[in-house]
């Protein structure tokens, strides 16, 4: 079984194609399945990015396939939820993964309360366009400086700490990261989900 994770950020598809470590089913990138361009993020919903994202890849391999795409945030308590939805353009459309994570330290200077929770929206689209929802939640706080660089295109993975844990998510091993991860809980999902079909 053939899916194409609409994606072109090569950290999340690292973490994904990691999850699914099952023979039978087979997990393509946007590129890797020859498809260019992508979707337009335009949704007010993580669900709604995510949907558009998997469409796109629907609609580009002519429905030949399931597609899947994930939208994933931070929320922080202290500033009413920013930059939810927003959180890969919270600095700007062009910024750099290290220029969104100095707006997000420059934003909470001063600040005493720094919980916040990332959450992982995934949506999955058979051939047909039938569309099935999962998503995964980690409560967690944000540092007042980073520990380490951060990953590629992952801006709070050297600032946040989650519950579970007392490194930031750039401190893990792909392995640590996924077992307690917003993004491992929705996958591993869809995958349970898959392997009952």
């Amino acid at each position: 079984m053939k899916i194409i994770l609409s994606t072109t950020n090569p950290s999340k598809a690292e973490q994904i194609k990691a999850i699914f470590n099952d023979p039978a089913i087979t997990i393509q990138t946007l590129k890797e399945s020859g498809i260019v361009g992508e979707a337009v993020e335009d949704g007010g919903t993580l669900e709604e990015n995510a949907e558009k994202k998997a469409s796109y890849a629907l609609r580009m391999s002519d429905y030949k396939f399931w597609t899947m795409a994930d939208d994933t945030g931070i929320f922080i308590r202290a500033l009413n939820g920013e930059p939810g939805i927003k959180s890969a353009r919270w600095a700007g459309e062009t910024a750099t993964t290290e220029q969104i994570m100095q707006y997000c330290l420059k934003r909470l200077d001063g600040v005493q309360n720094r919980s916040a929770f990332f959450e992982t929206v995934v949506v999955l689209l058979s051939p047909k366009g039938e569309k099935y929802v999962f998503k995964g939640q980690v409560p967690g706080h944000l540092l007042e400086l980073p520990r380490v660089q951060p990953q590629p295109k992952m801006p709070y993975s050297s600032l946040f700490v989650p519950e579970e844990s007392n490194k930031v998510w750039a401190e893990m091993t792909l392995e640590e990261e996924n077992a307690i991860s917003h993004r491992g809980k929705a996958f591993r999902q869809v995958l349970a989900f898959l392997k009952s079909l």
